[in-house]
């Protein structure tokens, strides 16, 4: 009788989903010195989100959500002939705190919490006049390589209704992720994401 008790409690009170979802990423960089701020000209760079998710809800306004997500980052630039890709692929493990209420059948939420991510690969394609290249990024501690670690905030918010979800973040990176720090020398992700996915569970 105790453990029959203890299992309802706990099913009421802390619902579990489990989600999958995809989107798009307007990706760009922040990239700077002390002296000046490089990135002034760069251009978002259109990639996708993709991955899987698990909520645990505490009650009817409060949820944590965990995830593991595929995205695309980098940057574009486009100056006097100059032409310049970083795409970049990183597994991101965010965990982020979800508030709001149920309006009815739709439930809004508001969403925030750091994330953890990790580089897989990544291609950087330039073009200058007639010349043109194209180069695997090397991730390492090298001063020509990339740190392979970022982390940083997610924010966000969205909406929830019959399972499907569609919602707006934005990842602020707080990893420098050159290796290079002469006078204060840092580049930092910025990445814009719209999902759409699916949860299962209630």
């Amino acid at each position: 009788m105790f453990f029959s008790l203890l299992a309802l409690i706990t099913t009421q009170t802390f619902a579990q989903k489990f989600g999958v979802q995809g989107g798009i990423n307007l990706a760009n960089m922040l990239v700077k010195d002390d002296d000046d701020t490089y990135s002034d000209e760069f251009k978002s760079n259109l990639g996708f989100n993709a991955g899987v998710t698990f909520e645990i809800g505490f009650g009817d306004l409060i949820a944590v959500e965990a995830g593991l997500i595929a995205d695309t980052k980098g940057f574009k630039v486009e100056e006097q002939g100059y032409k310049e890709t970083l795409n970049l692929i990183y597994a991101d493990i965010p965990v982020l705190l979800k508030v709001g209420p149920s309006l009815g059948p739709v439930k809004i939420f508001a969403a925030a919490g750091p994330y953890v991510g990790i580089g897989l690969t990544g291609k950087d394609k330039w073009e200058w006049d007639a010349e043109s290249g194209t180069e695997d990024v090397e991730w390492g501690s090298g001063e020509e390589e990339m740190k392979r670690l970022d982390y940083g905030a997610k924010f966000g918010a969205g909406a929830e209704v019959a399972g499907f979800v569609v919602g707006a973040y934005y990842s602020l990176g707080l990893a420098n992720l050159s290796n290079d720090s002469e006078n204060g020398y840092k580049a930092q992700n910025r990445v814009l994401s719209i999902s759409v996915g699916y949860k299962f569970g209630k």
